[in-house]
Formats: C-alpha cells, structure tokens, sequence
C-alpha cells in the first residue's frame, strides 16, 4: 500500500466500495461519482491489465481496446512492479468462471 497515497478521503470511497453488493449498485455508484470517461479508463485501464496476463501482444490489446501504447505500457510496468493489485483482483475474477 502506497502509504503517500492513503488518507481519510480514500479510505472512506474504499468502504463505501465494499459495501456495494451487486453490479447494478456498482453501476448506480459509479456512474455518480465518476465520470463517464474516469469509469471508461479505469475499465480499460483492467481490461489491458487482463490481457497482458493473457500474454496478448500490444497491437493486439490496441485493437481490442483502444487503449495507447503508453497506457499498456504503464498498465504492464505496473503488473511487474507494483502492488499486485491487479494479479489480486484478475485471479479472483478467473475463480468466478
């Protein structure tokens, strides 16, 4: 956890994260408190994540989901070395199947 990050503000929209029960709530939420790109990017931004872990190549994950080549690339530097929270929430999104 990124310790410069962390303050009351974020750790408030976290719990109120956790408290979303189903999809539709998350949609209800988000589509509020975002806006439509941020939610966009951010789906994007896991979606990238997701195929980089599927070993896809950049033009592919280009193609499948518009994202730059400087946003894959910061998606992947971040699969490498960051807080795995990406491995974290992909492999518990690949026991739902």
């Amino acid at each position: 956890m990124n310790k410069k990050l962390q303050d009351e503000n974020i750790d408030f929209l976290f719990k109120a994260v956790l408290k979303l029960e189903n999809v539709e709530e998350c949609y209800n939420f988000f589509e509020d408190i975002c806006t439509v790109q941020e939610l966009k990017s951010i789906a994007q931004r896991l979606t990238v994540a997701k195929l980089l872990t599927e070993k896809h190549v950049y033009n592919h994950i280009v193609k499948e989901t518009g994202a730059s080549t400087a946003t894959i690339s910061r998606v992947n530097r971040t699969l490498g070395y960051g807080n795995d929270g990406y491995n974290l929430i992909l492999e518990r999104l690949s026991g739902e199947s």
